[in-house]
């Protein structure tokens, strides 16, 4: 059951009220069910139901067998304002950790991402390099670095992530030479590399990798364990894998035997 029947039940709302909290409770959680809402907003499931039918005629959740998901997506993917506050010290420490992999001059590309944009938060301010990004946060954090040269790569721009995936990405980033890449993942497991659910974002991840002569890979504890729908690297593709302490060093073993330095942050 969703941790949304785990909160205290909440004062009595106004229709448009409980909606626009069922909405936000979904989009943090994932998926919602039926029976949760029902007890947390203290009323009937019947209500939750005519409210989940409406929220689906406006295309902001769909409909699933005991409960809804979020609209965007079968496979669900969380507003980048959202996913920015989880695991926030982790990001922290491998966005300081991977500052180490920096070229001292020359071309970088930045994925997009929470984890990444931590990452350009703690970039120095001196830093003289030339950052190509497909991240309207990544390019935002930068856009007053002095030193820095920043491009951003055109298309059109996924509302929860703020980051351009489509061809017109590809395309741009498919002529590049670079020094640098930092590249983020979905998921990742130690026998099959790095995965995601999206196509477009595969395609896209593919180009930046065969367009850097070093890959740098930011991708937490959490992440592993599971294969999500397109594997778009091996380790092998991967030069450096930047994660966090609390991964099992059975795991970092397996992935230092195929050629990946691991750093643990």
């Amino acid at each position: 059951m969703s941790d949304t029947a785990d909160k205290s039940v909440q004062p009595m709302m106004f229709q448009g009220e409980r909606q626009r909290a069922i909405y936000q409770a979904t989009l943090e959680a994932g998926r919602a069910e039926v029976a949760g809402l029902a007890t947390r907003f203290g009323v009937t499931t019947e209500t939750i139901r005519r409210d989940l039918s409406d929220l689906q005629k406006r295309k902001l959740l769909r409909r699933v067998h005991g409960g809804a998901v979020p609209w965007e997506s079968s496979g669900f993917e969380p507003l980048l304002s959202v996913r920015e506050q989880k695991n926030e010290d982790e990001k922290r420490r491998m966005a300081v950790t991977a500052l180490d992999e920096l070229p001292d001059r020359g071309s970088i590309i930045i994925d997009s991402g929470s984890t990444l944009t931590q990452f350009a938060r703690s970039i120095p301010r001196d830093l003289t390099l030339r950052v190509v990004t497909n991240s309207l946060t990544v390019a935002t954090r930068l856009a007053d670095h002095e030193a820095l040269d920043v491009i951003v790569v055109g298309g059109k721009v996924r509302k929860n992530t703020l980051a351009m995936v489509d061809t017109e990405a590809v395309e741009a980033i498919r002529p590049l030479a670079v020094d640098t890449l930092f590249i983020s993942s979905d998921a990742a497991t130690e026998t099959g590399g790095l995965t995601t659910p999206y196509r477009e974002e595969a395609v896209l991840k593919s180009a930046m990798i065969h367009a850097a002569r070093r890959v740098v890979a930011l991708v937490d504890h959490t992440k592993f364990g599971e294969d999500h729908f397109i594997r778009f690297a091996e380790w092998s593709d991967i030069d450096v894998l930047v994660t966090t302490g609390e991964l099992d060093p059975r795991l970092a073993a397996e992935i230092e035997a195929s050629g990946t330095t691991v750093r643990l942050a």
